[in-house]
């Protein structure tokens, strides 16, 4: 990626080091989190947990990790805030394009190993996730790491396009889509799971759309660096992950859709820049 221009998001805060701190309404003990790791293991999405504990995604009062900016000197980091800054400007100029709708940023927080949310305790084994409860992605930049070990899907391009995923989920929420796909999930509790498949395949759509504008407004991609965000894609597919850790597969158990499909859904955000492609919720085949 070609990032020497970009500017730094001032939303990046930084947990990392000062370790979790337990208290307050909202919080989740460590049943919860064995109940959310457990779920993870066999295809459920774990923030359906995390939310359920933490008071169904609200805002809590809880005692936060003390956060602060990133050191000036940590190259990994000035990357998040970097492709943060990305999505800020894309997403901000698209609302515009939406009918001059506000766009509010998101914060991005870096912690390590488990850290408070508004959505109940975040664990690094859970991935990136975003909670609407606070606006805030989170992250344990060790994940990337997995990705290239784990996954074999390296390359900044493939971190990047983790970032607008999550992004993307924010998009959602802004837009009014979280909640009514949260009210169809409490009012068909047994489609709960294809819903987030759809969710989560806009999301992509959503992370494809905005490499599309960001690099056509400022030139940010190089060559190999779309390969790296399917590969990515592909890798974190709910069928390759099943295989992975169960040995078959279970559609039925899916919560973001199959390698082909996250490839799919992101190539068609990348090729057309239109949002109204991104509609998977009226789309009759994913």
């Amino acid at each position: 990626m070609r990032l020497d221009d970009s500017r730094e998001s001032d939303n990046v805060e930084d947990r990392r080091g000062s370790g979790p701190m337990i208290g307050g309404r909202g919080t989740i003990g460590i049943g919860t989190i064995v109940l959310a790791l457990v779920a993870m293991y066999f295809g459920v999405d774990p923030r359906i947990i995390l939310e359920l504990a933490g008071g169904g995604g609200a805002p809590t009062q809880q005692q936060q990790a003390p956060a602060h900016a990133p050191p000036a000197d940590d190259s990994r980091a000035r990357f998040v805030a970097k492709v943060l800054g990305e999505t800020e400007d894309t997403w901000t100029q698209l609302f515009k394009q939406f009918g001059n709708m506000p766009y509010t940023d998101p914060k991005l927080v870096l912690y390590t190993g488990a850290t408070p949310t508004a959505c109940g305790t975040g664990q690094a084994a859970m991935g990136p996730f975003y909670c609407p409860g606070d606006s805030k992605v989170y992250l344990d930049m060790s994940f990337f790491d997995e990705m290239k070990q784990r996954f074999q899907a390296p390359g900044d391009f493939a971190q990047a396009y983790v970032i607008a995923h999550e992004v993307g989920h924010h998009v959602q929420h802004l837009l009014g889509i979280s909640d009514r796909v949260d009210q169809l999930r409490r009012q068909n509790p047994s489609q709960a799971n294809a819903l987030s498949v759809r969710l989560e395949l806009q999301a992509d759509c959503f992370a494809g759309l905005w490499a599309k504008h960001a690099d056509s407004a400022r030139h940010i991609l190089e060559q190999g660096d779309v390969e790296e965000a399917l590969n990515a894609a592909s890798a974190i597919g709910d069928d390759r992950l099943q295989k992975r850790s169960q040995g078959y597969v279970v559609p039925d158990a899916f919560t973001h859709g199959t390698s082909a499909q996250r490839v799919r859904w992101f190539k068609r955000g990348l090729d057309t820049g239109d949002i109204k492609q991104c509609d998977t919720f009226g789309a009759s085949q994913l």
